[in-house]
């Protein structure tokens, strides 16, 4: 660990390609308020969460009417992971040279931890997504009213057998696997390192939320994103769904927390640079 650290306090001994961490994000950043920049990304957020739930959503209830009348019909659980991983690496492929393609307030929560966002852009974001996701579910309801409402309206809710603690558990290590995976992804030291290979960030994301998917749709039917659950919750506006709701905000904030406090503390040793630092500092 030692030997990281001091590697990394003297980047003259490096001889990959230079990298250089962004300075942190201020808690509140008021000046943001006044550019345009800062409206546009609202607005990619938004469209963004709102194209992910329309077509994960409507893959879920188009999939639930194919098994009501045939039980090996529709595109199946492997399916509907493929439909969720799919348009997230989509959707953070167009979206990250814009907003950071977010698209789930769990993340923003995880990067505002991490100093990555200010306060003001995550609790903008965190709304942009639950409205874009609200909206993305109307529009399947609005298409698909009947089998929307017979269905299930996609919402999550815990699944029979299955308590509450383990419904909790498996959003808070699902969110971890994700943002995680976001942190490693979009790393600025790994990307110098391994400038050579050429992966896309977009892809071992969305590969992420494909896995977790598959592990945790039994169970939860795979949260990890609290718009997308409170999305689907406003629409479908069922008392099981509201009763089971607070799994889905508890559970993914959890795992972002642990996620962030994982990659920046422990990988990145940030407490233990701060230490050398304030101890190689002579005024201290």
């Amino acid at each position: 660990m030692s030997k990281e650290v001091s590697e990394e306090g003297h980047p003259h001994h490096h001889h990959g390609k230079d990298y250089v961490d962004p300075p942190p994000a201020p808690l509140i950043d008021m000046a943001e308020l006044k550019l345009w920049s800062f409206y546009r990304s609202l607005i990619a957020e938004f469209i963004a969460t709102l194209l992910f739930l329309y077509i994960t959503v409507a893959t879920v209830i188009g999939y639930k009417k194919q098994t009501a009348t045939d039980p090996c019909g529709g595109v199946g659980l492997l399916g509907i992971a493929w439909a969720f991983g799919g348009m997230i690496f989509v959707l953070v492929y167009c979206t990250a040279g814009i907003s950071g393609g977010h698209i789930n307030p769990a993340v923003t929560f995880g990067l505002f931890l991490a100093r990555k966002v200010s306060l003001i852009r995550a609790v903008a974001y965190m709304v942009a997504q639950c409205l874009g996701a609200i909206c993305g579910v109307g529009l399947v309801k609005a298409f698909m009213k009947h089998d929307y409402n017979m269905f299930g309206g996609g919402a999550n809710s815990i699944a029979t057998g299955y308590s509450k603690g383990t419904a909790l558990g498996a959003e808070i290590i699902g969110t971890f696997v994700l943002v995680y995976t976001v942190f490693s992804a979009t790393d600025p030291k790994r990307s110098a390192r391994d400038s050579h290979v050429p992966v896309l960030a977009p892809l071992p994301i969305g590969f992420a939320v494909f896995m977790v998917h598959l592990a945790t749709i039994p169970i939860t039917g795979t949260g990890i994103n609290p718009a997308r659950s409170f999305g689907a919750a406003v629409i479908y506006n069922h008392e099981k769904i509201w009763d089971d709701q607070w799994i889905f905000w508890v559970g993914p904030f959890v795992g972002a927390l642990a996620a962030a406090a994982y990659h920046q503390y422990v990988l990145r040793a940030a407490a233990i640079k701060a230490l050398g630092s304030f101890r190689s500092n002579p005024t201290n």
